[in-house]
């Protein structure tokens, strides 16, 4: 399955497993776009967490969406929410968590942390080990 998203098209493949309730922890340690104001380069780590409900997010065009970012001019807190409501908008998860760590520019580090939770769906309890 397909959808259009803009810069690109992000692929989706069934959930393997929909019965049950898993973590994808993906990590994308060198994500680049464009400062609105200066138009230099932002660096960002960005970390993304989901639990899938009937769809998962193909690999190889999550690294080409990536990477189509590259010359898109937005604020931090823009650009993190623009990605994290074009994937859960593709795949509707369970439960989807971006988190994106911008490095240092003039001295200050941002961190922008979005979320989306599927209507009615909760959380299982956390186990707590010995």
């Amino acid at each position: 399955m397909s959808k259009n998203i803009p810069n690109n098209i992000l692929d989706t493949f069934e959930n393997p497993e929909p019965g049950n309730d898993y973590t994808i922890r993906i990590t994308t340690p060198e994500f680049t776009c464009l400062c609105p104001l200066t138009g230099q380069p932002d660096f960002a780590q960005l970390r993304l967490e989901y639990i899938p409900d009937q769809l998962c997010v193909e690999l190889k065009s999550y690294k080409l969406y990536m990477v189509s970012f590259r010359d898109t001019a937005a604020f931090h807190e823009a650009i993190t929410n623009q990605i994290l409501n074009s994937l859960s908008s593709l795949t509707s998860p369970r439960f989807m968590r971006l988190t994106a760590e911008w490095n240092v520019r003039g001295g200050i580090y941002t961190q922008v942390v979005v979320e989306y939770l599927k209507p009615g769906w909760k959380a299982p309890a956390v186990v707590q080990l010995p």
